[in-house]
């Protein structure tokens, strides 16, 4: 953006489009493009796609550096997420279409069918993320989609030391049940509740601590090169 190569107004190129060019992921093409909307250079717009608004950035929220997650600093996110997941579910359960509904069925199915495969973390994401379209909120969606593409590594490497452990990635895979039940069948209390049961239980997994200081909170979970923590082991 800074280099002038799209200009102001123009509309980006499609995020397969963008990955063909520079010969790298989806993946990192969306996590590129969160971390540009976070700064203020593009904005997204229905029917149209990401169009270039800023070739400086903006001061605003973000999420530390990867290099720079410790345990503390998860920790605080994971807090963070456990007040706008569960918001986002309960708004979920009341304002959710039959659209909404068969739309996470099929990510849970996928889920399910991949409850082995480190590949499913991006299929964890998504299920979120359409809970938090299901929610009506366009403001919801944007804060929790750029949360969950900052810890897409994190998630991955969760889901990974997961699946060493017998019976873990049945056990998360139910969480995700809990809270899809309770959206379908409209139960706004039961929706939160399980949002905030799986987020707690997503914290014990990675061995962080909910209700400590951030200055306080032990840096219980390891960490691997590229920043993402390594799970304590322990069983639910």
């Amino acid at each position: 953006m800074a280099r002038g190569e799209y200009a102001l107004g123009e509309r980006l190129p499609t995020g397969k489009q963008l990955a063909a060019t520079y010969g790298v992921s989806t993946m990192v093409i969306r996590e590129v493009t969160e971390h540009l909307r976070a700064h203020g250079y593009i904005e997204s717009r229905q029917g149209v796609g990401c169009i270039v608004r800023a070739t400086t950035p903006e001061t605003g929220f973000q999420l530390p550096r990867r290099q720079e997650l410790d345990a503390a600093e998860l920790a605080a996110i994971y807090e963070l997420r456990l007040d706008l997941e569960s918001a986002v579910a309960a708004l979920a359960a009341e304002r959710r279409s039959q659209a909404d509904v068969d739309a996470l069925a099929a990510i849970l199915a996928r889920l399910e069918s991949g409850l082995r495969d480190a590949g499913s973390s991006a299929a964890d994401i998504e299920f979120h993320a359409r809970i938090a379209a299901a929610c009506g909120n366009k403001y919801h969606l944007r804060l929790l989609q750029y949360l969950n593409t900052q810890l897409y590594q994190t998630v991955r490497t969760a889901r990974e030391n997961t699946q060493r452990e017998p019976g873990l990635p049945e056990q998360v895979h139910r969480e995700h049940v809990a809270i899809f039940e309770a959206i379908e069948a409209r139960d706004a209390v039961m929706a939160r509740a399980a949002a905030v049961s799986h987020l707690l239980r997503a914290m014990d997994r990675l061995g962080l601590r909910h209700g400590a200081p951030a200055a306080a909170t032990p840096a219980a979970a390891s960490f691997s090169s590229d920043g993402a923590p390594r799970a304590r082991r322990r069983k639910d």
